[in-house]
C-alpha cells in the first residue's frame, strides 16, 4: 500500500494544452515540519520552488529552481546553524508506452554531463511537490558543518592506542 505524500501539488497533463505553465510552490509550516522529520533535519524554515512545466515530445518537462533554509547540526562542533539549500529542477517525463521512453532491456550509459533519461509517467498527473522534495534531498549535505569550519584530525599517540594499552597490560602481568 502506498503512503500518502507529505507534500503534494498535483498537475494534470491536460493543462499543458494551452502551453507552458509557471507555478510558485511554497510549503506551509506543518508540511515543512513533517518533511524535516522525513529527511532527518532539525527544521526546515522555508521551502519554495518556481516551477515551469512545458510540453516535451509526447510528455512534459519540468524546469525551475527551488530554495530552502534548513536548520542543521554541525557534524564537527555540534552547533546548530541555518543553511541555504538551492538547486535546479530538471525532470523530463513521458507516458508509459511512449516511443520516447527508455528501453528497460537496453543498458544505459551514464554521462554526468548529459540530461537524465525521461521518467515514465503513470497516469496523467504529475506531483510537482514530490520532485521538489526529491531534488532537495539530493542537495542536502550529509555531513553539515558551519561555514569555514574544518575537521583537524590528529592521530593518537602510539602510547594511547588500544594495542599499546594491551601490550602494557601483558608486559605488566609478565
Amino acid at each position: 500500500m502506498n503512503q500518502a505524500p507529505i507534500w503534494s501539488h498535483r498537475f494534470r497533463m491536460g493543462d499543458l494544452a494551452r502551453g507552458p505553465v509557471n507555478l510558485r510552490l511554497e510549503a506551509d509550516e506543518a508540511t515543512r515540519t513533517a518533511l524535516a522529520r522525513h529527511l532527518g533535519l532539525r527544521k526546515i524554515k522555508s521551502l519554495t520552488a518556481d516551477v515551469r512545466v512545458r510540453p516535451w515530445l509526447d510528455g512534459a518537462e519540468i524546469g525551475g529552481r527551488f530554495e530552502a533554509v534548513v536548520e542543521q547540526e554541525s557534524g564537527i562542533s555540534l552547533e546548530i546553524f541555518d543553511q541555504t539549500v538551492e538547486g535546479p529542477l530538471e525532470v523530463r517525463l513521458v507516458p508509459a508506452g511512449s516511443p520516447n521512453a527508455p528501453d528497460p532491456e537496453v543498458e544505459i550509459e551514464l554521462d554526468p554531463d548529459a540530461p537524465d533519461p525521461p521518467e515514465i509517467l503513470q497516469g496523467d498527473v504529475i506531483d510537482l511537490a514530490a520532485y521538489v522534495v526529491e531534488h532537495l534531498a539530493v542537495e542536502l549535505d550529509p555531513f553539515p558543518r558551519l561555514p569555514g569550519e574544518t575537521f583537524d584530525y590528529q592521530s593518537p599517540q602510539d602510547d594511547d592506542s588500544p594495542f599499546a594499552v594491551l601490550k602494557r597490560l601483558r608486559d605488566d602481568n609478565g
